[in-house]
């Protein structure tokens, strides 16, 4: 049986999935860094030791992400958000209508439909607000040990604070002043997820949010930005168990029906 990969180079992370045309057979996931080409080499290489593959059992390579380019043993690039949209219809069934993805440095909404197919999208890649890197800087500001546990803080708040700006210069100095007057740390942060969930929101709105809604990308490990998008929608929200990995087993799975067709 044919085995394919997809290596998912984003701004801050890069994924590599493995797929058999039944299943995800395994995955790895690293930091990005700067330099694109090496470590797109370096997971690879990585994520065929964790899987205990060869490069010889691998058929097609697809590239996708902010750096599918800089791959250059790839047979094949796809654009991420057809990668994203095939890989969430896999790990979430296919009455996902709507994605928000919300990865380091930039944001984006799909409309799909059936099979995963992308009908429409949606796109922030110009501006921090609203994407894990503005998190990143709020939880510096806040002096928070790990972006990680931002979720956790913002769930205790019982009056989220109103944040006003979403320039992450003049927000950062928003919730430093914030802070400096005695607000509680949890009704902050909590105020930074709702900021960033609203601005999110109103985006993917251009082009009609429906159910089911399914929430991707590293901010989807958040447990507050998950609320905050479920408190402002009304609406249940589907994340998949590793929420940064459909992008790579998206592409996995294009590779595979392009093998299918040749």
């Amino acid at each position: 049986m044919p085995i394919t990969t997809g290596i998912d180079i984003g701004s801050l992370t890069t994924k590599c999935a493995f797929y058999d045309g039944e299943k995800m057979i395994g995955y790895f996931i690293s930091r990005s860094g700067h330099e694109f080409e090496r470590i797109g080499g370096e997971v690879y290489e990585k994520a065929l030791s964790q899987c205990n593959l060869n490069k010889g059992d691998i058929n097609f390579i697809m590239g996708t992400g902010y750096g599918r380019y800089s791959i250059p043993f790839a047979d094949g690039t796809i654009t991420e958000i057809s990668a994203h949209a095939r890989g969430v219809n896999f790990l979430l069934g296919d009455n996902v209508r709507t994605i928000i993805d919300i990865g380091g440095q930039d944001s984006k909404g799909i409309s799909v439909g059936k099979n995963g197919k992308v009908l429409d999208f949606v796109m922030n890649d110009k501006c921090a607000a609203g994407t894990g890197r503005f998190i990143e800087v709020m939880a510096n500001a806040l002096k928070v040990g790990h972006i990680s546990e931002m979720g956790p803080i913002s769930l205790k708040s019982k009056k989220p604070s109103n944040i006003s700006s979403m320039c992450t210069v003049f927000a950062e100095s928003e919730i430093i002043s914030l802070f400096a007057s005695g607000i509680q740390k949890e009704d902050i942060i909590s105020g930074i997820h709702k900021a960033i969930v609203k601005r999110i929101v109103g985006m993917v709105k251009r082009i009609k949010i429906q159910p089911t809604l399914a929430f991707c990308g590293g901010v989807a490990k958040n447990v507050g930005v998950r609320k905050a998008i479920k408190d402002e929608l009304k609406m249940d929200v589907l994340v998949p168990d590793e929420p940064q990995i459909p992008g790579a087993l998206g592409a996995a799975i294009i590779a595979y029906e392009k093998l299918e067709k040749s």
